[in-house]
């Protein structure tokens, strides 16, 4: 093949193009009406209507939207839908169930809090009162003690007492004689002569009355 100084300008695309042969259509009748976009032929390639904008093709493209919009609306309605309502009410009587069971179990710990209050303050009352009457029997007995050691002091405070007295009567009594044994010892040395018991304890007398 001679290439041409026109040829030798033209791009690949051309050149390909070009050297392709040129495929021949078949003849179809004038009329004839395409089975796929239901326009006659010939009239498919002058007109260059994109065919979903295609007036003539508006009734069965509605139609079968009709048909896709039911047997979706059908779709929808019979599976998708209750389906997903089933899940719903599952989940709302679970979440039910659960808010029941923290109702009741609020309502036990309450019982339980409430018990525990009130036994506590009955251990508390119980305690005050064992406190309180140990508090008294101790008081009563210490009491009972200090009266039993003050009558036994009083006992041993009164013999004490009664044997002083015993002790100085009886030193006074020896004071007595002494004196007079004394009073006779130095009247004796002093006159040279005996005094009589009778003038010696009339003298200790008047010398102790003064």
């Amino acid at each position: 093949m001679s290439v041409t100084p026109a040829s030798a300008e033209s791009t690949p695309f051309e050149i390909a193009q070009a050297e392709t042969p040129a495929v021949t259509h078949e003849a179809q009748p004038a009329g004839e009406v395409h089975t796929e976009t239901g326009v006659a032929h010939g009239e498919e390639h002058a007109t260059g209507v994109f065919p979903p904008f295609d007036q003539t093709t508006f009734a069965s493209q509605l139609l079968w939207l009709a048909i896709t919009f039911g047997l979706f609306y059908l779709l929808m309605s019979k599976v998708v839908i209750p389906r997903i309502g089933g899940i719903l009410e599952t989940r709302h009587d679970r979440i039910a169930q659960d808010l029941d069971e923290a109702a009741r179990l609020k309502a036990e710990a309450d019982a339980a809090i409430a018990s525990y209050e009130q036994d506590l303050a009955s251990a508390r009352a119980k305690g005050n009162a064992i406190a309180s009457t140990a508090r008294d029997e101790a008081k009563a007995k210490a009491d009972a003690e200090r009266a039993k050691i003050e009558a036994s002091l009083q006992d041993k405070i009164a013999g004490a007492e009664n044997r002083i007295a015993e002790i100085k009567a009886k030193a006074l009594a020896d004071v007595g004689s002494i004196a007079e044994e004394t009073t006779a010892a130095v009247v004796e040395q002093l006159i040279g002569a005996k005094a009589t018991k009778a003038e010696i304890a009339s003298a200790v007398k008047t010398a102790a009355g003064e």
